[in-house]
């Protein structure tokens, strides 16, 4: 069974800092939740509506940040 998401500080301060650089007027606590509520929301609908995608999306997203981990990797030698 897979691991029912929590909000947390962590998460509602990494939107609050996306918000200030992409839409400044709206980088609130409360918005930050509510954009981390829509998508949370979303990603359950998908796994209802299209497993399939969910899966490659999370599968993408896995090698992105493997990639992203490399390329920190290399940077710091």
């Amino acid at each position: 069974m897979a691991q029912r998401y929590e909000l947390n500080e962590k998460d509602i301060d990494s939107v609050i800092h996306y918000l200030k650089l992409t839409d400044p007027k709206n980088a609130t606590p409360e918005k930050a939740i509510e954009l981390l509520e829509e998508l949370q929301a979303g990603a359950h609908m998908l796994a209802h509506d299209n497993p399939e995608l969910l899966e490659r999306l999370n599968q993408e997203l896995q090698q992105s940040q493997s990639k992203s981990k490399v390329n920190e990797t290399n940077s710091i030698k």
